[in-house]
């Protein structure tokens, strides 16, 4: 088989890259471990930045989002019984969208199918060859049989577990990571969210965010230790950490239910640099990963696949190689700027072990400056929103 551009990983930066490319007339094949029931049964994040949304739109798979999705133009922000709000509107001009990861991604694949996209499901074994060359290959497994795809350039699209960035050999990566002492344990259930916007809170108990994901369907975290398990926590136990860890003139209003997915997540900060290897290029969780407390995970993605759709385009169309030359410096210095803000929100709102009475005293004067200083609550809303690409 041939393609111009083979993309591994049918995840949300796969799919909406090879609909992007698949509008502009450039062909591209999607390998996929999973299928796509199985990859659709995974509850992930629903805040998505201005760009995420234009890139949706310019897909032709924005209708849905903006019937459905929810404009949110600001976020609460709880610090024991006090909270207040900033306002993306007034401090940063924008707002953000809250459409759910697992709609935006059914989205994509009916739109994938619907122009008969080609997704390959189910293979196990695959490996990117000649990736440093002019003519690259993937091979992969399929029904026990071998399979090859001639191809002008990859996309790693596969996760953070995934062989693409594992085929940049180790003499060139070089990883950063930081491992954080604690994970969230996320509940979705079938009841009307809380407060119209997101809130999130620190107590003395640990960090809880009260999400959404529609009208009748809200997503809630709470801190909580590695060593948990989502069994170890019952639906009544889950729902008075919450309501002890958020003022309470939130927690009297709180609505609970059974929960119908409950997980828990470790919390990592990941860049892999650099992130085009040859003909090689990552996207996405690929090559970084930012804890949620930001909202940046999905929108990181879509600033990698903004970057490389443009380069793609001007190279199939025009025979530019800027694009393709400079991907891996445009995408990494935006990709920074989100790590940091994951990582200072996180160590703004969030209980850590080591802490001792000046760093909660630190802590609390930090939010308290955020509260009361307009130029902090720009830079806030201006991340939040996203930084332009």
């Amino acid at each position: 088989m041939k393609t111009q551009v083979c993309i591994v990983g049918a995840g949300p930066s796969g799919l909406l890259l090879s609909q992007l490319l698949h509008n502009q007339g450039i062909d591209t094949v999607i390998l996929e471990r999973k299928t796509r029931a199985y990859v659709l049964t995974r509850i992930r994040a629903g805040v998505l930045e201005r760009g995420f949304v234009d890139l949706m739109r310019l897909a032709g798979v924005g209708k849905r989002m903006d019937d459905e999705g929810f404009i949110h133009d600001g976020t609460v922000i709880a610090n024991g019984q006090d909270h207040f709000r900033v306002s993306f509107k007034d401090r940063a001009n924008d707002h953000v969208v809250v459409y759910g990861q697992t709609e935006l991604t059914r989205d994509l694949y009916d739109e994938r199918e619907r122009t008969d996209g080609k997704i390959i499901y189910e293979v196990d074994g695959v490996v990117i060859h000649g990736a440093d060359s002019d003519a690259p290959y993937v091979t992969y497994v399929k029904d026990n049989t071998e399979h090859r795809i001639d191809c002008a350039y990859v996309a790693g699209c596969d996760g953070f577990h995934g062989v693409s960035r594992k085929t940049i050999p180790a003499t060139v990566r070089r990883e950063y990571e930081k491992l954080y002492p604690f994970g969230w344990l996320g509940v979705l259930s079938e009841t009307p969210p809380v407060h119209d916007e997101l809130v999130y809170s620190r107590s003395d108990r640990g960090f809880a965010l009260c999400s959404m994901r529609n009208e009748n369907l809200s997503r809630y975290y709470v801190q909580c230790s590695l060593s948990d398990a989502p069994d170890d926590w019952t639906d009544a136990a889950f729902w008075d950490e919450l309501k002890a860890r958020i003022p309470d003139e939130f927690a009297d209003k709180l609505v609970t239910g059974p929960s119908i997915e409950k997980s828990i997540a470790p919390l990592r900060s990941f860049v892999t640099e650099p992130m085009r290897w040859g003909r090689l290029f990552l996207c996405g969780d690929a090559a970084h990963i930012v804890p949620p407390t930001g909202a940046k995970g999905l929108n990181t993605a879509a600033s990698d696949i903004h970057y490389l759709y443009y380069a793609l385009v001007a190279k199939f169309k025009d025979g530019e190689d800027e694009g393709l030359e400079t991907y891996s410096e445009k995408a990494l210095a935006r990709i920074w700027k989100a790590e940091r803000f994951s990582w200072t929100t996180t160590m703004l709102l969030h209980n850590f072990p080591e802490q001792g009475a000046f760093d909660l005293r630190m802590q609390q004067a930090d939010i308290n400056f955020l509260k009361e200083n307009e130029a902090a609550q720009t830079v806030f809303a201006e991340n939040y929103v996203g930084l332009p690409f």
